[in-house]
């Protein structure tokens, strides 16, 4: 019998199919977003895999996986988000179904990072409105566009996992001071991980900068509101690679409107992509992005490559190295054997 593995006709790169191509056993289909609900309903009825992609508005909402949709996915073992985060995935429904979920995290930490420390540097040197001001020739005296330096700076990083673990690194690169709240792991690893640890309230009070690496989850939605923002320093910095939700968007506006908060860099938002009259899109000391942070060559290329060789390796029953409800294993692997032995 034949495993099946179904995916939809979203953008990844080649590694995914060519590599489950080799597997005699493993049966990949793709389906289009296109095509009829219901003939795409009855390939996913066959399902053992489901490589959902990891991005909400990139995935139709029939076709996220909840409650609903897995009451008629009788055969489905597993959901594998196609990257790092699993925000069209329910994984409460998930877990009373019996059905395992995996993730890439990992394979896109050096990218996000990286992104975060330029957006960082974008808004204390200013280079995206120097941009803008060139390209509209606006230009007054290069004194207007003074900027500042990031060395000596205390960065305080909400989240240090794969991601923020590696902002942390290059952070000091630069010569800023590092600290971290993460409530997910203890104060010696986070200290391991190369930041200081710190509560939340003292990240928010003593930080010159913010910035924000947690997944979103029902704790962090609107982590960050009017109350945090009031409580940042006076001309810090606020980044989110992280998610739209955990910080308030209207909230944030206020606090740069009113020059509490020198700037933002922001990649994620409430709504993707944002509408272009969003007030934080018409504030010159903002860097905007489009959730590109984890999109480079080399981020999509790790994703595809750990996915499919974490979905080979689930259709031989073994252990997932990525699984975001662990306390599952047991029933996938119950489940497994009454299907294939």
């Amino acid at each position: 019998m034949k495993k099946k593995v179904v995916r939809f006709d979203f953008w990844i790169n080649p590694v995914f199919d060519e590599h489950l191509a080799k597997f005699k056993d493993i049966d990949l289909t793709i389906c289009r977003y296109a095509d009829d609900d219901k003939k795409t309903l009855a390939t996913l009825k066959e399902a053992q895999i489901y490589h959902i992609c990891a991005a909400r508005d990139e995935v139709p909402k029939q076709w996220w996986l909840g409650e609903e949709l897995l009451k008629q996915l009788p055969n489905l073992l597993c959901a594998s988000a196609s990257g790092a985060g699993f925000d069209p995935i329910d994984l409460e429904a998930c877990s009373r179904h019996g059905v395992l979920v995996v993730n890439q995290s990992s394979c896109n930490a050096d990218s996000v990072a990286e992104h975060a420390i330029g957006l960082l540097l974008s808004v204390k040197h200013r280079i995206a409105e120097s941009d803008r001001v060139m390209r509209a020739n606006a230009y007054t005296t290069r004194e207007d566009l003074m900027g500042n330096e990031i060395k000596g700076l205390t960065i305080g990083i909400v989240g240090v996992g794969h991601i923020g673990t590696r902002v942390a690194h290059l952070a000091k690169a630069f010569g800023m001071q590092v600290i971290g709240y993460d409530p997910k792991i203890t104060d010696a690893e986070i200290a391991k991980r190369g930041a200081t640890p710190v509560s939340f309230e003292q990240l928010v009070t003593q930080s010159d900068v913010v910035s924000v690496h947690c997944p979103r989850s029902p704790e962090t939605l609107n982590l960050f509101g009017a109350d945090q923002y009031r409580s940042m320093k006076k001309g810090s910095v606020f980044l989110s690679t992280a998610r739209g939700g955990i910080h308030d968007e209207k909230a944030l506006y206020e606090a740069l409107r009113d020059k509490h908060l020198s700037g933002a860099g922001l990649d994620v938002w409430t709504v993707e992509p944002p509408a272009v009259d969003n007030p934080l899109l018409s504030l010159p000391n903002v860097t905007a992005t489009y959730h590109t942070a984890g999109v480079t060559h080399e981020a999509r290329r790790n994703a595809a490559r750990m996915g499919a060789e974490q979905i080979e390796g689930l259709l031989r029953c073994e252990r997932a190295p990525r699984m975001a409800n662990p306390e599952v294993w047991p029933v996938f692997v119950e489940r497994y054997k009454k299907m294939f032995g």
